[in-house]
């Protein structure tokens, strides 16, 4: 069992110092970097860029972040270009004349006014023929004097 434990002592040994070294490159490589990069740079790398699209920042270094808006294309209207066609349109409900208040009234009553109407031009008829008898007379008799 001896042998067992050397050999685990050994494989532990081995790692710590594999793990020893990627640590002391991270290290080096670490400080090559900030020693040649700003520290804007490293605020950058933290996350996504901002992008600013309705929001004017006020700090300086954010102004650059600002997104300019889109120009949009210019759209003519086909429809609206031309010009439009006049039509008399006649609103339905302007030519609408309300009935006369005693229009019930007339439709109930108009054959017995269909037939007063005849009788009353059947009586005028007969008090002109009794008109001209009379003229006719009253002419007889003056023709009588003068002869």
């Amino acid at each position: 069992m001896g042998s067992e434990d050397e050999s685990i002592e050994q494989k532990s040994a081995a790692r710590k110092e594999a793990l020893r070294a990627l640590r002391a490159a991270k290290e080096l490589s670490e400080s090559k970097e900030e020693g040649e990069g700003d520290d804007s740079a490293a605020v950058e790398q933290d996350g996504p860029p901002m992008k600013f699209r309705n929001y004017v920042p006020q700090a300086k270094e954010l102004q650059d972040s600002k997104v300019v808006p889109p120009e949009l294309p210019k759209f003519e209207d086909p429809v609206a270009a031309l010009p439009p066609a006049v039509e008399k349109k006649e609103d339905p409900f302007v030519n609408i004349a309300p009935k006369k208040p005693n229009w019930d009234l007339r439709r109930d009553v108009q054959k017995k006014l269909d037939k007063l109407e005849r009788q009353t031009q059947k009586a005028m008829y007969k008090l002109m023929e009794e008109h001209e008898k009379e003229r006719e007379t009253v002419e007889a008799d003056e023709n009588a004097i003068e002869s």
